[in-house]
């Protein structure tokens, strides 16, 4: 017996916030331009990020193939999101490199390298991701401190 090959018909790229996929926009348009069941994908998205915060912005990677069929990858929310969680902020700084918005420590930018580790390919120095998540808090108005600062 030979496997059936599926070809590709179409690769789309969304963000959906956790638990929240409707067949609104974006989410409705999208797969319905590929001819894909909606409601399918809705209902198995929303129950893979059931456990995971609601404002979590997820982005997917969804090839839909020409027998209707489709896969679908979920990644890490970005960076940016888990570091205003961190800096306990909304929105970054109006003007980045003349205001701080807040500091956050050393260790919540290794904590969030590991976690953006886990989408990146096994080859990149977990260093490497420090130092990008360092730039991202950097453009964002986001000053980096050695430590904690300790309270009496």
């Amino acid at each position: 017996m030979s496997k059936k090959v599926k070809t590709v018909a179409a690769t789309i790229k969304l963000v959906i916030k956790a638990g929240q996929a409707k067949p609104a926009p974006p989410v409705g348009p999208a797969l319905g331009q590929a001819g894909l069941n909606i409601m399918n994908f809705c209902k198995d998205f929303n129950a893979k990020t059931a456990d995971m915060k609601d404002d979590a912005p997820i982005p997917v990677l969804l090839t839909a193939y020409s027998d209707k069929t489709f896969e679908y990858v979920m990644r890490t929310p970005p960076a940016m999101y888990f570091i205003k969680k961190a800096a306990g902020l909304d929105s970054a700084s109006q003007r980045p490199g003349h205001q701080t918005a807040a500091t956050i420590s050393a260790k919540h930018i290794y904590e969030i390298a590991q976690i953006k580790h886990r989408d990146l390919e096994k080859n990149i120095p977990l260093e490497s991701v420090c130092r990008s998540i360092v730039g991202t808090c950097k453009s964002m108005g986001i000053k980096v401190i050695p430590k904690p600062e300790q309270t009496l």
